[in-house]
């Protein structure tokens, strides 16, 4: 199995808002691909008016996260409305082996 996580960072007053549109876009698509076998979003308040936002989620294969991400898997996917509410954002994700559970 692999892990397939992403940051960025958001307006803390436009963070719950940013949560339903990702949940909406982003969390449905991995969910709709086939090999995805699960994804979260975690939210932190940072204090300083921004609030992180991770995403992580879990697939059977590399094969089935190019059937999400393309071939280029390092390089995260954004949505047409990113741009209006992150401050900041990785452009590449991080994928990791699960080795236990």
């Amino acid at each position: 199995m692999i892990a397939r996580m992403w940051r960025g960072w958001v307006a803390t007053e436009r963070a719950a808002e940013y949560v339903a549109y990702i949940d909406g876009t982003g969390m449905a698509e991995y969910r709709a691909t086939p090999g995805n076998l699960d994804a979260e979003m975690w939210t932190r308040d940072l204090g300083d008016g921004r609030t992180e936002v991770v995403t992580v989620s879990w697939w059977q294969s590399l094969d089935a996260i190019r059937a999400f991400a393309g071939d280029d898997i390092s390089r995260a996917v954004f949505y047409p409305s990113d741009d209006e509410f992150l401050l900041d954002r990785e452009t590449t994700v991080t994928h990791f082996e699960v080795t236990g559970r």
